[in-house]
């Protein structure tokens, strides 16, 4: 009879030591679950402040490469009185693409939208100013693509680096 007391008195302090681990548990568990809610927040809030300084520097160089394919700025910028349709064409598809590749890395620190933006006007106007060399005449000169490139952008009803420029601040705007 001896061994069946022995087996009912473990099987008691077992389920009372059961008992007890249970209660502390549900008791303890709220403040677990606290602790790590606020250490995902402090997580959250350093890497915060270290991500945000990237992400507003990507979204200037966003802005300054817009400014700079601007064709009202890069062509000033690329003294096209020098030079032919031609040999003025090549500077800038080329300074275009070297830009863009030069930022090509911030597309991380910036949304989707603001990269396809940015993307887009890289594109049109690498298409913009190869479609008016097609238009121009054989000997024409770099001051001629100019023209050329200026009025196309001035008959647009909207400034297409304008448009990017705005959809960028609007992305931008979640930080404020």
């Amino acid at each position: 009879m001896e061994p069946y007391l022995y087996i009912f008195d473990v099987i008691k302090y077992f389920v009372a030591g059961m008992l007890i681990f249970g209660a502390a548990y549900y008791l303890i568990k709220p403040q677990l679950d606290k602790a790590d809610k606020y250490q995902l927040l402090e997580y959250k809030k350093s890497l915060t402040t270290q991500i945000l300084p990237l992400r507003l520097q990507a979204y200037e160089r966003l802005v300054l490469f817009i400014e700079r394919a601007n064709p009202a700025n890069m062509l000033l910028r690329l003294n096209s009185t020098v030079y032919s349709a031609a040999e003025l064409q090549t500077m800038a598809v080329s300074e275009l693409r070297e830009e863009f590749q030069h930022n090509v890395t911030q597309q991380i620190y910036v949304s989707t939208r603001s990269w396809g933006v940015t993307r887009r006007v890289k594109d049109d106007t690498i298409a913009i100013i190869t479609n008016a060399v097609k238009g121009l005449p054989e000997g024409a000169t770099g001051l001629d693509l100019s023209r050329v490139v200026l009025t196309h952008l001035t008959m647009l009803e909207e400034n297409p680096y304008d448009i990017a420029l705005s959809v960028i601040r609007e992305d931008m705007e979640v930080f404020f």
